[in-house]
C-alpha cells in the first residue's frame, strides 16, 4: 500500500468502495466528493435575505446555481438516502445525491427533503455535478459518467473517461472530471459528451473546481494543485498546498482547498496562486463549499462541519453532523453533507 493508513482511511469511504479501488486501479486512494464550482462570469453575491433581482445572469452558469432559489431554513434535519453516500449537488430547486454502494443517485426536494426519484448509474458512483439541465455523476469502477436529465432522471448518455474517475466540475459549457487512476483530467462538452481533450496533472488528482477561466485540481499524491486554462487545458502553474489534498472550492476570488492530512484548509490567490493563508479545521477535511459569504468544510473524522468566514478565515462555527461526513452543497439558504456510513444527508 502505498500511502498510510490514516490517509487511506478517508479514501472512498471508508469501506467497500476503497477496497474495491485497490482491485481496479491499483490505488489505495481514488476520489473524494466534487463539488460544483465557478462560473462564467463574476457574480453579484447576493446575501441571505437579499432579493434575487439581477443576480442571475446566465442559465449555465455554475457558481450562480446555488442561489437560484432562497427558502425558509430548517437550522438541523437529517434525510435517508442510499448507502453510503458521497458526492452531493443542487440543481436549483433538488439536492442530487451519490449513493457509492448501490450504485445510485438519490433526487431530493431541496424546500423539504421529500425523496423524489432514485436512479440507476454506473458501477460505484461518487462524484456530481449540475450543468444547468442535467445531472452528471462519475462511475469510478466503470470508468466512466453519466448523464441524466435532472427533470426526470432520465439518462442521457453514459461516456468514458480516465481511470477511476471521482470529482467533476462543470464551466459552464463542459465537464471537466478528475481521473485518481490516470493522473488527468478528462474534459467532455456538456451538450453531447464528446471528449474535448485530456490533460495531464498530478499524481492522484481528487477534486476540481472552475473559477471563471480556469480549472483547479487538487492533486492527492502531489501534495499541490494545478491550475489549467480551460479553454483549452494549457497547465498554468502548480502550486504547493497541504498533505493530501481533496476538496476544492471557488469563492468568487479565492481557491480554497481541504488538506486530509493536514486538518486544515488552504486559501490561494486564484489569479496568481499565491498561498493567502492556511486555516485549521476539523480531523479529516475532505469536501468543502462556498455559500456566497462563507467557507464550509466536511471533517469525515471529526463528524462535524467548520464554518469560516471567506474573507479571512475566521472560524464561525463547527456543527455536528452524520457519521464520516465527505461530499457538501449549498442551495442557496441551506448546506447539505452527505454522511457516508450514516446513509443519511444532513441539512444546516
Amino acid at each position: 500500500m502505498k500511502k498510510q493508513s490514516s490517509a487511506m482511511l478517508g479514501k472512498l469511504n471508508l469501506v467497500k468502495l476503497g477496497v474495491l479501488a485497490i482491485v481496479l486501479c491499483g490505488l489505495v486512494t481514488v476520489l473524494h466528493l466534487p463539488r460544483l464550482q465557478g462560473q462564467n462570469e463574476v457574480a453579484d453575491v447576493a446575501q441571505p435575505g437579499a432579493p434575487l433581482s439581477g443576480v442571475v445572469r446566465s442559465p449555465k452558469n455554475p457558481l450562480q446555481v446555488a442561489i437560484l432559489h432562497w427558502y425558509n431554513a430548517n437550522q438541523t434535519a437529517s434525510f435517508p438516502v442510499g448507502t453510503e453516500p458521497t458526492g452531493v449537488a443542487f440543481d436549483g430547486g433538488n439536492i442530487w445525491v451519490v449513493n457509492d454502494s448501490n450504485s445510485t443517485v438519490s433526487k431530493l426536494r431541496a424546500s423539504d427533503g421529500t425523496t423524489l426519484g432514485t436512479f440507476a448509474v454506473g458501477f460505484f458512483p461518487f462524484g456530481v455535478a449540475f450543468d444547468g439541465a442535467n445531472i452528471w455523476v462519475t462511475d469510478a469502477a466503470s470508468n466512466n459518467v453519466s448523464k441524466l436529465r435532472a427533470s426526470d432522471g432520465s439518462t442521457l448518455g453514459t461516456f468514458a473517461v480516465g481511470a477511476c474517475p471521482g470529482f467533476v466540475a462543470f464551466d459552464g459549457a463542459n465537464i471537466w472530471v478528475a481521473n485518481d487512476g490516470s493522473n488527468n483530467v478528462s474534459k467532455l462538452r456538456a451538450s453531447d459528451g464528446s471528449t474535448l481533450g485530456t490533460f495531464a496533472v498530478g499524481t492522484e488528482p481528487t477534486g476540481v473546481a472552475f473559477d471563471g477561466a480556469n480549472i483547479w485540481v487538487a492533486n492527492f499524491g502531489s501534495n499541490k494543485v494545478t491550475k489549467l486554462r480551460a479553454s483549452d487545458g494549457t497547465t498554468l502553474g502548480t502550486f504547493a498546498v497541504g498533505t493530501n489534498p481533496e476538496g476544492v472550492a471557488f469563492d468568487g476570488a479565492n481557491i480554497w482547498v481541504a488538506n486530509e492530512s493536514s486538518n486544515n484548509v488552504t486559501k490561494l490567490l486564484a489569479s496568481s496562486g499565491a498561498t493567502l493563508g492556511t486555516f485549521a479545521v476539523g480531523t479529516h477535511p475532505i469536501g468543502v463549499a462556498f455559500d456566497g459569504a462563507n467557507i464550509w468544510v466536511a471533517n469525515a473524522f471529526s463528524n462535524n462541519v467548520t464554518k469560516l468566514r471567506a474573507s479571512d478565515g475566521t472560524t464561525l462555527g463547527t456543527f455536528a453532523v452524520g457519521m464520516f461526513p465527505q461530499g457538501v452543497a449549498f442551495d442557496g439558504a441551506n448546506i447539505w453533507v452527505a454522511n457516508t456510513v450514516s446513509n443519511t444527508v444532513s441539512k444546516l
